[in-house]
């Protein structure tokens, strides 16, 4: 029981967190939404630990911890995917515009070149 009580409280507590990072502005929506759905998930299994049980169950796994150890990795490595997807993408969205920076640079040279020359 006190194993139950300690993850809903953590739970909660990253709910929280993630509720006043988002307030905050420091977090965007699109990955407050993943972290409170976790969140939820946590707190739903630590006040319900039999429907973790029956999951197991059903998914033949012997150890229902064995089980949220594995949904966790997973998800985690989902996670780190999208993170490095979205990081790819700013890298080649910043590569661009530091072109496009350079670009009008060079023409705001040029046309100081031809004022001044005029």
């Amino acid at each position: 029981m006190t194993a139950n009580i300690l993850a809903a409280a953590a739970a909660l507590i990253t709910f929280g967190f993630v509720f006043f990072l988002l307030r905050r502005g420091a977090l965007r929506e699109k990955y407050a939404v993943l972290w409170l759905f976790f969140s939820g998930a946590a707190l739903f299994f630590a006040v319900f630990p039999g429907a973790l049980e029956w999951i197991s169950g059903v998914l033949g796994v012997a150890q229902p911890v064995n089980l949220l150890f594995f949904v966790t990795v997973v998800l985690l490595v989902l996670v780190s995917v999208q993170l490095s997807y979205e990081l790819s993408r700013h890298e080649m969205r910043i590569r661009r515009l530091a072109e496009e920076v350079a670009l009008l640079r060079d023409e705001i040279n040029q046309n100081r070149q031809e004022r001044d020359g005029n």
